[in-house]
């Protein structure tokens, strides 16, 4: 018996109106550092133009959009490539949203909701390596809430574990910050911090 890839599983929800759309893939890395130091995750969100492929797409009905690389999705504000991304939906040219996770789209729970519901409007359908998800049905929907959730929970335990990592470089007397750039003259540019707990509150 052959195994069938998520992609293979579930594509009854791609249908030709879909397909008459376009297939955007939303590439994004967090940082500059991040494009640096894993390329192979920038490898593999352009390489999702196959998966579109593989799902009926033409490839010039697929649109990359990779203007967020180097971004944080904590917010929508500054991100180009989403706001780009959700006037396409809104002006009903997208049938798929293609990332390679759901975190790579939003980590705010706004900017989420407001992605699913602009695809349920319009009628898109969101895929990632999971599989592909209707947000105009009950169980996707709810599924793409999870996602979304866990994105989020995500953010604030990184977040989390880099104030627990600052607090204790602090106390080893570790911790050491660039000067500003009119006092970089005195030293050699950085001075270090060392935690009391002081005044600490709560």
């Amino acid at each position: 018996m052959t195994a069938l890839l998520p992609w293979h599983k579930v594509t009854g929800k791609v249908s030709d109106r879909h397909l008459h759309r376009l297939a955007v893939v939303y590439i994004r890395q967090s940082t500059r550092q991040q494009l640096t130091n894993h390329p192979e995750s920038t490898r593999v969100q352009y390489a999702l133009v196959e998966r579109a492929i593989a799902l009926g797409w033409a490839a010039e009905r697929i649109l990359v959009i990779d203007d967020d690389l180097g971004m944080s999705a904590t917010s929508a504000v500054a991100r180009r490539g989403f706001q780009r991304l959700v006037t396409e939906i809104g002006l009903d040219h997208v049938g798929l949203v293609l990332g390679v996770e759901m975190s790579r789209l939003a980590r705010s729970g706004k900017d989420w909701y407001q992605l699913i519901e602009l695809c349920a409007l319009s009628g898109a359908v969101l895929a990632d390596l999971d599989g592909i998800y209707d947000p105009g049905d009950y169980n996707d929907r709810l599924l793409l809430g999870l996602k979304g959730t866990m994105s989020e929970a995500e953010l604030h335990l990184i977040k989390q574990r880099m104030w627990s990592g600052r607090i204790n470089k602090a106390r080893r007397g570790a911790l050491s910050f660039p000067l500003p750039s009119w006092a970089s003259g005195c030293g050699r540019g950085r001075t270090k911090a060392r935690w009391s707990g002081a005044g600490r509150t709560g």
